[in-house]
């Protein structure tokens, strides 16, 4: 598959816990279709620590910990938590990072920032590219845009979605969080890589960038059949991900889970 390669080391967790098949959708777009392999404990301790890595820092963690630990000495209200408490932003924010992280292990570029960490409201879904990554070192510059998709039932319309929202950043030409992740980058003192990601703007006006769209489905085991059915070619550099798994709605409410017992 020209854009993204296959996971042959059997130490990533990519690799171990999921099959990977490469085909084309009836329309003639290249699909990637991921499919449980019994495996999916493994792969939900790994998006247990992506959620709580893109969700927030470190530090940060550390400090809402030291705090909750003081509020509760004193016996005051506790903290509201950094992750999301709605079923349907879990939901969304778990497609999303899926996608960025699979995205990185598949391929040679780098994702600047986690977004997620600043989102201030973490129970409403985040405005922007739903995944932004780059290879700012390549010649031409290439930036991935990625638009996921969560569905405990896949349908017709999550497919035509998922296309429709890539075009539409196709026709507004610059991907629209180019300088959110510009500007997170300069705020958190990473000047240089700061300006290559702003220079970006002036790459696609001389036609010196190049834009791939990846449109992933998170979904039960029938993902792959909706994908390969609806995809659309309305663009032409568009590469399509399938990932079918039992009961995902129960994956994503047990790493949420997950995530609140280390608070």
């Amino acid at each position: 598959m020209s854009l993204i390669n296959q996971l042959s080391d059997e130490k990533e967790p990519f690799a171990t816990c999921l099959l990977s098949t490469d085909c084309t959708t009836t329309s003639g777009i290249e699909h990637r279709v991921l499919e449980d392999n019994g495996h999916s404990d493994i792969l939900l301790r790994y998006m247990e620590d992506a959620l709580q890595r893109h969700h927030i820092s470190p530090e940060a963690l550390q400090r809402h910990m030291d705090l909750i630990a003081t509020l509760k000495i004193e016996n005051l209200p506790i903290l509201r938590s950094p992750y999301p408490q709605t079923s349907t932003t879990q939901k969304g924010n778990f497609a999303e990072v899926f996608l960025a992280e699979y995205l990185v292990s598949t391929t040679d570029m780098e994702l600047p920032i986690y977004r997620l960490r600043y989102n201030t409201n973490p129970d409403q879904s985040m405005k922007g590219d739903d995944v932004l990554l780059f290879d700012l070192d390549s010649d031409p510059v290439r930036i991935i845009v990625g638009e996921s998709k969560f569905r405990g039932i896949p349908d017709k319309q999550s497919v035509i979605d998922i296309v429709d929202g890539l075009v539409r950043s196709y026709k507004a030409g610059l991907p629209i969080s180019l300088m959110f992740v510009a500007e997170r980058l300069f705020q958190e003192n990473k000047p240089e890589l700061g300006r290559k990601v702003q220079n970006c703007a002036i790459l696609f006006a001389t036609n010196k960038l190049h834009i791939d769209y990846v449109g992933f489905l998170m979904s039960n085991q029938n993902a792959k059949n909706h994908v390969n059915r609806h995809t659309t070619d309305n663009l032409h550099n568009l590469l399509m991900i399938s990932l079918g798994i039992q009961n995902p709605e129960t994956m994503v409410k047990k790493a949420f889970e997950e995530l609140e017992s280390r608070l």
